[in-house]
């Protein structure tokens, strides 16, 4: 028996042994008091709510120590983050539900971050210190009402640390470990990570200040490559806060992060001495302001991004977006919530490139030209029953100062009965979305197309979810959703490609299995499987069956243990041939990723010792046709807490 017949069988028995968990696939069973807000932008309790959401705790996070955000939210139900496995550097493409980066929506502490200068307009999860991450919310499904655009197949939210109640603490931490890929055997140590953070409560003044760093080396971007590609980032973060009497609070925060992400040539796959390096700065505030029965907040941030590449094909680019969201909160009663609130984004961004027949910089797009503004009133109503029945539904009417209105709206009800074993609900939803052309497809002078037009998303997702109290829960979710006036890369003839929409829908459907269970207090079990359907046109690096399972130990009250296991299927990819100057499509192969963590907290619980070991087998895989993928891995580190 092949080591893929063996381990997806294991995973499959593990599923239905462990036989249920909720719609959150965290590494605990969760109870339905929870409170989650993604999906409303209310605190609600989770039962209360009929959206598809994963939560990653704290505490979740305390044991996925020594991985990045993108390698925590690759093992969700329905999610594959290319390049999470990939040289360290490596561009990271979302595929969610069949989507795409231009389709997902990452917010941080709630406010919505974008790279106006990227294709995709998606903001970059390698510029984000996981060390700095309190907690992630996954709403799966287009969010359009309550988000924008670009929320058509996922928001993922991320919110930060805050202070701690005492005076004074400090965090530190520090991650070293091997990064080779699997035909290298040395095991030296190349990839170094610290971080630390100070913090705390005075009166009624809160702050927290924290820094990052992290540099990886050993491991060249290509699988053909002899030269190794390093990467180097650091990360600084300040959030300040203060209450004024009851009703009154005021937060204020400003972070920087750069990494320079060393990179070989693909067009030839051979090595190059390439490197890009991206900057981002951000400030913001977030004052609130409480009544009797609702608040009022405001939630605004300036980013400023630059990203500087220098190869064959040298560029610069910046940009710069101002997002500002004011919303009213107001509860009629425990049964009736609403939100009324009111968004607006301004953008911009310029680049610079060597024409043809140059030798230096020359803009190619102007700010002045490549700006938009948005200004999206809308509104959202929760409704929660005595009886079972809760109503989740809102309507937004975006207005573009390119293409002027267009009206998006959710319905969303669902039922949970509760029984003496547990509780039993049922969920459904219909959702409109918008993405609307990135700014670098409607205005770069060789690819760009200004008589873009938004691309348009209709999804329907259908969902069961079963708990036996204490003990377990049990999901199946369906989803399908429909793509209109898609925007692609097209084959213009003569060597000429623009962006372009096609005429044809696209449909991307699947279904979502998600399985926990407490099998004794110190030793519980979750799994999730997804299969994903897309059309030919879409399908580039999705695979249509993923499957995640991990068995979590509590060995001794301070010990923790935890066996991760991931299968992934089959996936086409594609790439440029330059001899016969055509694209070529290919098969990526299977592959199964075993995964090993222990932690062992000392000193009162302020000392943790931890260790992964990745990809234990060391299965040879690729992520991306001609790319290296890591091999077996090992890394410690130590977490102080004062």
């Amino acid at each position: 028996m092949n080591k893929k017949t063996l381990f997806f069988g294991v995973f499959c028995a593990t599923s239905i042994f462990g036989f249920a968990q909720q719609l959150t696939d965290s590494t605990q069973v969760e109870q339905l008091d929870e409170v989650v807000i993604t999906d409303s932008k209310f605190n609600l309790k989770r039962e209360n709510s009929g959206k598809v959401i994963t939560k990653i705790s704290h505490e979740d996070l305390q044991h996925l120590q020594g991985k990045t955000i993108a390698e925590i939210i690759n093992t969700t139900a329905g999610i594959e983050i290319n390049g999470s496995k990939s040289n360290a550097g490596q561009n990271l493409n979302y595929y969610i539900r069949g989507g795409r980066n231009r389709q997902v929506l990452i917010l941080i502490d709630g406010v919505a971050l974008t790279d106006p200068s990227q294709i995709a307009n998606d903001y970059d999860l390698r510029l984000l210190n996981p060390d700095q991450v309190e907690s992630i919310e996954i709403l799966k499904g287009a969010s359009s009402t309550l988000y924008g655009s670009g929320a058509a197949t996922a928001v993922i939210n991320i919110k930060l640390k805050e202070a701690s109640k005492s005076a004074i603490s400090a965090d530190f931490k520090s991650v070293f470990g091997t990064n080779q890929s699997q035909n290298d055997s040395d095991y030296a140590i190349e990839d170094f990570r610290n971080s630390i953070s100070v913090n705390g409560t005075l009166g009624n003044f809160n702050y927290l200040a924290s820094f990052g760093n992290q540099f990886t080396d050993g491991l060249s971007a290509l699988e053909a490559g002899i030269e190794s590609d390093a990467y180097n980032a650091i990360n600084g973060n300040l959030k300040l806060g203060y209450q004024f009497l009851n009703q009154f609070k005021m937060h204020a925060y400003a972070s920087f992060d750069r990494f320079k992400a060393e990179f070989d040539d693909a067009s030839t796959f051979t090595d190059a001495n390439n490197y890009s390096i991206s900057k981002q700065y951000r400030v913001g505030i977030a004052p609130e302001f409480s009544y009797k029965k609702g608040s009022i907040t405001l939630n605004a941030a300036y980013n400023d991004v630059q990203r500087v590449v220098a190869s064959g094909y040298p560029a610069e680019y910046t940009a710069t977006s101002l997002v500002a969201d004011m919303l009213n909160r107001y509860h009629f009663n425990n049964k009736f919530y609403t939100i009324l609130g009111v968004n607006f984004q301004e953008s911009d961004m310029e680049s610079y490139l060597i024409p043809f027949g140059s030798t230096n910089l020359e803009q190619s797009i102007d700010p002045e030209t490549a700006t938009f503004s948005i200004l999206d009133p809308y509104v959202n109503v929760v409704y929660v029953s005595k009886f079972g029945l809760n109503v989740n539904a809102g309507v937004r009417l975006n207005n573009h100062s390119e293409y002027g209105s267009h009206l998006v709206y959710s319905l969303n009800p669902s039922f949970i009965k509760k029984f003496n074993f547990g509780y039993l609900k049922g969920m459904a939803s219909y959702s409109t979305a918008y993405i609307t052309p990135s700014l670098y497809q409607l205005y770069e002078p060789a690819y760009g197309n200004a008589d873009l037009k938004p691309e348009e998303n209709e999804t329907i997702e259908v969902s069961i979810e079963a708990g036996i109290k204490d003990k377990a829960t049990l999901s199946l979710v369906y989803f399908t959703r429909n793509e209109t006036n898609f925007i692609d890369f097209v084959d213009m003839g003569n060597f000429v490609y623009q962006y372009n929409n096609v005429d044809d829908d696209f449909t991307a459907s699947g279904l979502e299995f998600v399985a926990n269970y407490n099998i004794t207090k110190t030793l519980r079990i979750n799994a999730n499987v997804t299969y994903t359907q897309v059309e030919d046109h879409l399908n580039l690096r999705i695979p249509e069956f993923k499957g995640n399972a991990q068995l979590d130990y509590n060995l001794f009250q301070n010990t923790f243990l935890s066996l991760a296991y991931q299968y992934t299927a089959d996936r086409h990819d594609a790439y440029f041939n330059n001899a016969t100057f055509e694209t070529e499509d290919v098969i990526l192969k299977s592959y199964n990723i075993l995964d090993f963590y222990v932690s062992h907290t000392i000193l009162d619980g302020r000392l943790k010792l931890f260790a992964n070991v990745n990809n234990i087998l060391n299965e040879e895989y690729q992520e991306l046709y001609g790319y290296s993928a890591r091999g077996r891995n090992v890394n410690i580190g130590f977490n102080l807490s004062l």
